[in-house]
């Protein structure tokens, strides 16, 4: 008999669930330890934008068109 599929998380929905997360239930540590992930996440994240924006400017600057 086989093993029924696991259902694929969608993109982002971990998080979605983690901010839905009951915080009474944490300790000021744990609550810490949440904060120092989140700010690490979002560094994370603006380096992508920034990465994203300089590679876009970039191929706007190639493509861009000229002056004759």
């Amino acid at each position: 008999m086989e093993e029924p599929a696991e259902a694929r998380v969608g993109r982002g929905q971990r998080l979605y669930e983690a901010c839905r997360e009951d915080l009474e239930l944490f300790g000021v540590d744990e609550l810490e330890e949440r904060l120092d992930i989140l700010r690490a996440e979002q560094a994370r994240v603006q380096a992508q934008i920034d990465k994203k924006r300089s590679g876009r400017a970039a191929a706007d600057a190639l493509f861009a068109p000229r002056p004759n």
